[in-house]
This record gives C-alpha cells, structure tokens and sequence, in this order.
C-alpha cells in the first residue's frame, strides 16, 4: 500500500505542475470520442466492442465541415453535437435574419455557449457557398471520396492456442488448439460522395481463424457490404447489403449502440435517424438485406427487411424435417475451432418492419412495427431468471414515439408492446432553466415480459425488460472557467436477474467538476458510484442471499496543450469494489500521454506509460487508447504492472498514410497471462498493430 501512495503523490505533483497558458485548442475530435466511449464503457462493461459505425459521421465531419448555413436538420441531428434546442434555434435565426456571418454570430442564438461553439467549431464552417451536392457521375468522380485500408495486427508472445501440439493429442480433442494463425487481419474499401452515396465493403479475420484454407476457403471469415443514398428527393434514405435501423427511443427497435447517460445531459434523449450504412465488423449488431424511407412533405414512410444467416448453439437435428432445436444464438463471432465452426451461420434470423413518421421542427410522431423469425426451433436453457424474458420462433413488436420542442421544454419518449408479451415505456423531459443550467428527467417502466428484438433504450439492464426507473441530471455553468454535471439514476427490479436469486433495486450517480481556464487546458474531478443487488455467492442448489454490490471510482484527470504540436494528458483514477460484507476490494491506474502533431511534419504520434495496480478483474478499471483510424484499443487495467504504447502516423504522400502501433503490459503478480487457449507463459504481453491507407 505504501507503494501505491508513492506512486499518487507523485503523479499528483506532475498533474499540478508546468499548466501551459498557451492558447492553442486541445483536439476535439479525441476528446469527444473518449469521453463518450469512456461512458458506453461503463454502461457495457466491456472494452472489445467496434465503435466505428458509431464515430464515423465524426470523422468525416472533421474532415469536411458542414455549412451551418445550409445544413438540413437531419445533417445537424447526425452530427451528434447539438441538441434539438440549439438546432431548432439556429434554424429559426438563419430564416429570420439571414445566413450566418461568422462563427461569432453563433453566440447571439438562445442556447449557444461559448463552450458549445468550440466543440462544433472543428466539424462545422461558416459559407457564403450555399451549393448543394448534385448526384451527377461527372460530380461523383470529381469530389467523391474514396479510400482503401488494410489493418493487420498481432500478440507477439505465443499463445496456447497456436502452440505446437501432438498429432494425436490434436485428434483427440481438436478444440484444444485454434486452426489459424494468430494474426488479426482487416481490409476495408469505402466510397463516399458528401453526405449522399456511400458504398463499401469489409472484411475481416478474427486471430485463431483460418485463412484461404480450410474451413475459410473464400479467404476472410467475416465480410460486410453496404451501398446507401440519402437526400434525394422522395427517397430520403435507401439502404442494400448491410445497414442499421433505429427508431424512437431505440425501444421497439434500435440496432446498433447509441448515446446514453453521461455529464451531457442532452445524450438522454435519442436522436434516430432511421436508415444508416454498416461499416464496423461487429458480427451481430447490424441488418442484411435493404431499406428505404419514403418522405412527401411533412410525413415519411420507412420499411426494411433484413434476413442473415446467424450463429447458434444447436441442441438437436431433425434430419428427418431438416430442422434445428437451438438454445442460444452466441454474439462473440469467433469460428477459430471445429465446435464454433459447426455453430456458424446454421440458423436464419430475419426482421421485417416498418415506421411511419410525421416530422415536424417542434413535434415528431412515429408508430414502428417490426417482426422478427428464427427459422429454427428456438428453446432457450430453462432458467428461474429468464422465465418471462424469452425470445420465440416468431417475435413481434409495436410502438408509438414522440418529441415535442415547446419553447425551452423538450418532452420525448416511447411506448412499445410484445405481441407475446408486455409492454414497455420510456418518457423523459428536457429544460433549459437558464443558459448557465439545464435539467433533465427521465421514468422507465419494462415488463419482465417484455421482450426486446433489437433494443437499446436507456436503462440499467443490458436488455430492456425487468426494469423500472427514474433518471434525473443536471448541466451548471458555475462560472465562465467552471461548470458541474450531475446525475442520479434509481432503478429497481421486479423478477431476478442474471447471478441476483430475487427482486432487487440500486442506483447509480456520477458528479463531475470541470475547470477550464483556457482553450488549452481542461481539469476536471469525477466520482461515480453503482450500487446493485448481487447474490452473496455462487450457488447451484437453492437460493443465495441476496447483497448490496457497490463499485466506486474516483478520477482526476488534466489535458494541456503545451505548444501547438505538443500535448500532455495526465489521469488518476481511483476504484472500490465491495460485495455485502467482503473485504473491499482497490485498484487504481495512473497514466502520463504525451502526442505530437504538427500540419508541417509528416510524422505524428502518442505515447502513453501507465502504472496499475487492482485487487482483482472486479476493481479493474478501463482507459481509452489512442489507435489507428478507425480501430479502437481500451484495455483493462487489472492486477499489477505498466503498461506502455506508442501510435504513430506518417503521411508518405499524398493519399497514402501509414500507422504503426506497439504496447506491452508488463505484470508483476503473474507468470500466466490469461487462461484456456488465450494463456501466454510469462509475464508480458505484447501487441503490433500496422496500418495502410490510401485516399482516392
């Protein structure tokens, strides 16, 4: 323990000293996608999700700014950076006085920080060139946008699962060893013409599966296509191959990830924007087949079908009648064994629906239905838990959604009905008191029986059925340097849950104080607490005591940008774990980043040098990463160690870019690392990571 305050005190003396007053602008675009991934982190509690669908539009706004001044609705709803007041304020000034002038300008509409402006700054201009794109080839080939990647990465230290084995071992028991090789392979085309065509395909190869050979004789074991126009006419959207739907809420039907609970109150509510292209490798989150929105004045018409083969555990087999009996439909997308081979792609899952939606600046209404078929019999283990939640052969869903913008009021919400089951509402409440506070509320009631086919409205529950709830948060500006975010969330539920043998209730808060004296500089103090019902102990025969399971985290975080091509960020982060009685679990992380970027060197790179040290995996704690484009590293900090990385770019001409990527977690309370075929002897873990891209 004496070890641990030394090293506190110490980074806790870097973290104060040397604050840079240079007015340079920390760089938005890394800091919004690590604050918001940091909070989908502790929502999901995992770090191995693909974020890419999600940061895209981010990106490409980064790289090509939309014009405030002629900027749809729709456009300004997909950046993700506005909330429905500021857009519907800034829609409303542009149509009374006039196209903007200067970004300055922005400061004279109800809702606009100062703050608010240096976030959009990066993704947005300001243009007299009020054009807009005209679907021509001769326009296509002139300004699309096309780029090819291609990613490969690898564990340099041997794994178990590709260590040598005997041959006769291997026949025994062929699940002991992967068939592939241990690298990660990725390759991705995309053709983009502004914010209207989009077209690409990717693939990928999981470590472990095999390659041109084998069981993957077709080369890649996961491949993704997508071809999607948007804002043409009456075909607002259309969408062939891969795509996304989400509507209302996200809970009658929501694919994908979203937004949730976070300092940004205004992330409560969704922001659907129907039809989307899928560009991730996620093997389970998306759609396979077409879409299409209709829109004729104020009313709009989408309707979809997807059928995709899926992976599923199979019980039995019909030879007979040809049909399965499956009891679970796994979502990891590994085919590295002959057993996960022999689940893949064995079961047809497929959704039909529908949204019809009248849209309004002030008042959105939908009503969606969607229908869901596994061609399989579909018998899910029995288990106390899952009694009323279950999916069936045939699933269906309907529901009705609003938004209502009424002056600084925004009310929003869903409610949505299992054919087979219950029903399930969300509704919630946005206000503007003051430019300097902003409130928010929300109340959630799920079934037990209520059955989600794809969801993803806001709750506690990893699905939205067995859950009850109230949300309520605050944005304040304490002053011109100094602002405070808030939330209380309450929850209970009325069945049992996964490892909780009865009903159980908590809550989970979060305070963070942020001080930002400069454009260059940002401090803030965080504190978040959970506190659900958890049994006392595993236990295969009876009933477990039922008790409070509390993790807390506490973090200090900096980021100054010294000069304009040098930035540091420090962070402390701080964590307990405790389960009823138990003694207390601690863990804690301490990081130093330094990145380089400068516009006229062609060498770009960060480096991170963390220390760690946590009790057990319960008080691990998560840190985002720098990585290559588009590919997203946040390890888990559990145990004892460092750990160190490097990520580079160099610009080698035009249209061509490379990145090269190295970490090594160093233990020093292990001589294993892992365990089942993941386990390395040894201490160190190393991973390589190189990437290729070449613009078009």
């Amino acid at each position: 323990m004496e070890l641990r305050k030394r090293y506190l005190l110490f980074f806790g003396f870097i973290l104060l000293l040397n604050v840079s007053k240079a007015q340079n602008v920390i760089n938005q675009k890394d800091k919004i996608i690590e604050e918001r991934i940091d909070f989908l982190l502790d929502e999901n509690e995992g770090g191995d999700l693909d974020y890419t669908t999600l940061f895209e539009q981010l990106s490409f706004y980064y790289n090509k700014p939309i014009n405030l001044n002629n900027a749809s609705e729709d456009e300004l709803i997909g950046l993700n950076l506005l909330n429905g007041f500021q857009i519907n304020n800034l829609l409303t000034h542009i149509v009374i006085y006039g196209k903007l002038i200067s970004f300055e300008e922005l400061q004279s509409i109800d809702g606009f920080t100062v703050e608010d402006i240096k976030r959009i700054l990066p993704f947005t201009k300001v243009s007299g060139d009020l054009s807009r794109p005209v679907l021509s080839f001769k326009n296509i080939l002139k300004e699309g946008d096309a780029q090819l990647f291609m990613r490969y990465s690898s564990v340099l230290e041997t794994q178990k699962g590709f260590s040598p084995i005997e041959e006769n071992e291997f026949e025994e028991n062929p699940d002991r060893r992967y068939l592939g090789s241990p690298d990660r392979l990725y390759s991705r085309f995309r053709f983009k013409y502004a914010n209207n065509l989009s077209f690409g395909i990717t693939a990928e190869k999981d470590p472990g599966e095999e390659f041109f050979k084998g069981s993957q004789k077709n080369g890649f074991d996961f491949y993704s296509a997508h071809f999607f126009l948007q804002g043409f006419g009456t075909v607002k959207q259309l969408a062939i191959g891969d795509f996304q739907a989400q509507f209302g809420q996200g809970l009658t039907f929501w694919s994908g990830m979203a937004f949730g609970r976070s300092p940004n109150v205004f992330t409560l509510k969704r922001n659907p924007q129907k039809l989307r292209p899928y560009t991730s490798v996620q093997e389970n989150l998306f759609l396979r087949g077409g879409g299409i929105t209709l829109a004729h004045k104020q009313m709009e018409w989408t309707v979809f079908y997807s059928s995709a083969k899926v992976d599923a555990n199979i019980s039995s087999f019909d030879s007979l009648n040809n049909e399965f009996t499956i009891t679970s439909l796994p979502e990891t997308g590994f085919h590295r064994t002959p057993s996960e081979l022999e689940n893949k792609n064995v079961v047809d899952n497929s959704f039909l629906g529908s949204n019809l939606s009248y849209n309004h600046r002030k008042i959105k209404v939908g009503i969606t239905a969607v229908h869901n078929q596994i061609a399989a019999n579909y018998l899910p283990r029995q288990k106390l838990y899952n009694k009323f939640n279950r999916l069936q052969n045939e699933n269906t869903n309907f529901g009705f959604d609003y938004n209502y913008l009424l002056k600084n009021v925004n009310f929003f919400g869903e409610i949505s009905h299992s054919i087979n089951g219950g029903i399930a509402y969300t509704n919630g409440l946005l206000v503007v008191l003051d430019p300097r506070l902003s409130l928010a509320i929300q109340n959630r009631k799920f079934d037990k029986d209520y059955v989600p086919l794809q969801s993803n409205a806001v709750g506690e529950n990893t699905s939205n059925s067995n859950e009850s709830g109230t949300f309520m948060g605050i944005n304040a500006k304490l002053s011109p340097v100094v602002s405070l975010s808030a939330y209380a969330d309450r929850f209970a539920f009325s069945w049992l849950r996964f490892q909780t043998d009865a009903p159980s209730q908590g809550y989970r808060i979060m305070s963070q104080l942020s001080y930002e004296p400069s454009r260059a500089m940002e401090v803030y103090f965080r504190f978040r607490q959970r506190n659900r019902g958890k049994n006392e102990s595993e236990t295969t025969e009876g009933v477990a005591a039922i008790v409070d399971e509390i993790k807390s985290d506490y973090r200090l975080h900096l980021a100054y940008q010294v000069t304009k091509s040098i930035t540091l960020k420090n962070r402390i982060e701080i964590t307990n774990y405790q389960l009823g009685d138990k003694s207390r679990e601690r863990g804690f992380v301490i990081y130093q980043d330094l990145s380089y970027k400068q516009l006229s060197f062609p060498l770009s790179f960060s480096i991170r040098y963390a220390i760690f040290d946590t009790d057990s995996w319960n008080s691990r704690i998560y840190a985002y990463e720098n990585d290559v484009l588009y590919a997203f590293s946040i390890p888990a900090y559990s145990g004892k160690g460092t750990r160190f990385y490097i990520s580079s770019k160099y610009h080698i001409s035009r249209g061509i870019d490379f990145w090269l990527r190295y970490s090594q977690t160093y233990y020093t309370d292990r001589n294993t690392i892992g365990s089942g075929k993941d386990e390395i002897s040894g201490n160190i873990k190393s991973e390589i990571k190189a990437q290729l891209r070449f613009k078009f």
